[in-house]
């Protein structure tokens, strides 16, 4: 007997319409897909080809998706690629992919062309809470993508239910529900921060007054209602921004401030030269104080390349870190034991609230180490449980977060660790070992040609340009080689008809 997700969908197939069906997780979006496309006759090769296409190694995750897609089904979530959510979705939009299992980022501003959306369970895993209701605006979110105006006429939005008391909560609940109210994002503290030193370094506003003046036009401070409320949380935040050393207040008043710590109204706010510098990298405040902090230390430390990964691991522009399961506990603490004397930060003690995180941005720079010391994708997800899409954001974020940890050490006069700075970002870039660097000067030249090339005893561009053409062909295609020498300074005669490759002529210039 088929369950109800699997009647549903074959149902909708038969009706030759199309559904989405959203899943509460990863795997079992995955395994949802893969069941759906078992009872298909689709047969789209070609289609299945270009899903190995969307990334250099593929993966496990990544054929059993071509083999989804094969049959005419997908599912989607944040572990694919850029361009394998890309053409899902077209796919999906041109009618070729009948039926896509995902998780509910899906939900969010996307419009498809879903006769049915069908929900599998509006519960959540809470934390400790265990499992939980979804908000009523996400289940919004999910059922309006059912019958798009520009698709279809009607929709159906269909939600499974376990048992009779399910059926009537989540009729109560969600049916019959109103929305949950909105808040403003300035009310979150990394926000606002991020905000005012922005406002000042551009000099929109000034002083205390200007601040004021400029957030009682916003909507925190309509839902808010409180003026001189939200003056008490700006000036903790301007006199955490001070305190940081990315903005200096000067007045004629000799008084630092009035009661309750409240600023004076007539200071003059600026930022420093380092506080503007933040701002432009937009980089949480907290954030830069904390690279800053590290780089104070690096002369203090055997300083490595996993020192600078944990140090960037651990912020929050690299949410969300990668959980340390039951099962791992015990090796990530062995490796920060052996690790220890690399780190740029303190470790906190094991009792502090904080203490999950760290753990948690130690196994991040685990991954991150493992991948510039050229692990596959594959193993990563095994190893890590981290999916290529994931691996690629991950990457982006290091990348940012480097840069911005150079941009400081440049400001701090750290001129004799800027140059460890750039070669570790070019390896977190292409994912190698330091040893390929010297290769990857050259276009055309990524991880597998370089380690290609290094294993046969090309390791610089010295070797590179003595190596003769015919072996260089042998090892990477002709035109590739042409292109390298010619790279190189080489000029390449026209190849006279019925002349060989090996009879090619090689001119410096």
């Amino acid at each position: 007997m088929l369950d109800d997700t699997l009647f549903l969908a074959l149902e909708t197939i038969s009706l030759n319409k199309q559904a989405l069906i959203f899943a509460s997780t990863r795997s079992i979006a995955e395994k949802t897909a893969e069941d759906i496309s078992l009872k298909t006759s689709f047969f789209f090769p070609e289609l299945a080809t270009q899903v190995l296409k969307g990334i250099s190694s593929p993966t496990k995750q990544c054929h059993r998706l071509s083999s989804c897609v094969k049959k005419g089904i997908a599912f989607h979530h944040a572990g694919l690629t850029s361009k394998q959510k890309e053409l899902v979705e077209e796919e999906f939009r041109k009618g070729t992919i009948k039926i896509i299992c995902c998780t509910p980022t899906l939900a969010m501003g996307m419009s498809l062309p879903a006769f049915r959306v069908i929900i599998k369970s509006l519960k959540r895993y809470s934390g400790k809470w265990g499992m939980d209701w979804i908000p009523v605006l996400e289940y919004l979110q999910m059922a309006g993508r059912a019958g798009r105006p520009e698709f279809e006429s009607y929709g159906e939005a269909i939600s499974l239910a376990k048992t009779e008391l399910d059926s009537l909560d989540i009729y109560n609940r969600y049916i019959c529900g109103q929305p949950e109210d909105i808040y403003s994002k300035l009310a979150v503290e990394p926000v606002l921060r991020t905000y005012l030193l922005s406002l000042i370094s551009t000099e929109i506003a000034n002083s205390r007054t200007d601040l004021l003046n400029f957030f009682s036009k916003t909507f925190w401070a309509h839902q808010f209602k409180d003026m001189e409320k939200i003056g008490v949380i700006i000036d903790r935040m301007l006199l955490l921004l001070k305190d940081f050393g990315f903005i200096e207040f000067s007045s004629n008043n000799s008084a630092d401030f009035v009661a309750a710590n409240q600023l004076a109204e007539n200071y003059f706010i600026r930022a420093t030269l380092i506080g503007r510098r933040v701002s432009e990298l937009y980089l949480d405040p907290v954030t830069a104080n904390h690279l800053i902090c590290g780089l104070n230390k690096s002369s203090e430390i055997n300083l490595t390349p996993f020192s600078f990964l944990q140090l960037i691991s651990h912020t929050l522009e690299n949410y969300p870190l990668l959980k340390v399961k039951v099962k791992e506990f015990e090796e990530v603490q062995e490796q920060l034991l052996l690790k220890k004397a690399q780190f740029l930060e303190n470790e906190p003690s094991v009792y502090d609230l904080d203490y999950d995180e760290f753990i948690s941005s130690v196994k991040t720079a685990l991954f991150l180490e493992y991948w510039i010391n050229e692990s596959e994708e594959d193993f990563l997800l095994e190893k890590f449980d981290i999916r290529p899409g994931e691996i690629h954001v991950k990457l982006e974020v290091a990348d940012w977060l480097l840069y911005s940890t150079a941009e400081l050490a440049r400001l701090l006069k750290l001129q004799s660790i800027l140059k460890d700075l750039n070669k570790l970002r070019i390896r977190v870039k292409k994912g190698v070992k330091e040893e390929l660097l010297p290769l990857l000067q050259l276009k055309g030249i990524g991880r597998k040609r370089a380690r290609k090339l290094f294993n046969r005893g090309i390791r610089n561009l010295g070797d590179l340009n003595t190596v003769d053409l015919t072996t260089l062909s042998q090892l990477l295609g002709t035109t590739l080689a042409l292109d390298l020498k010619k790279q190189l300074g080489a000029e390449i005669k026209p190849v006279p008809e019925k002349q060989t490759l090996g009879q090619l002529s090689l001119k410096k210039y």
